[in-house]
């Protein structure tokens, strides 16, 4: 359980760094996220924050794959 909450939130932290320091400010201002608002800015971050966790159980799945 400690493990799965590590990856989440490594994964969280992960994607909310990518949007918000790189890919918001480059957006347009309908896609950028408004606080306490339900926008297309939260989906795009919560996107990120998937992928993140995608790359991250991909990236364990290869290495125990690669051990003898």
């Amino acid at each position: 359980m400690l493990r799965n909450f590590i990856k989440s939130l490594i994964a969280v932290l992960a994607g909310n760094g990518v949007y918000f320091l790189w890919l918001m400010p480059h957006l347009p201002p309908a896609a950028r996220h408004r606080e306490f608002d339900f926008d297309l800015g939260l989906l795009v971050d919560f996107w990120l924050c998937l992928v993140a966790y995608g790359l991250i159980e991909l990236m364990l799945l290869l290495r125990r794959a690669a051990r003898p």
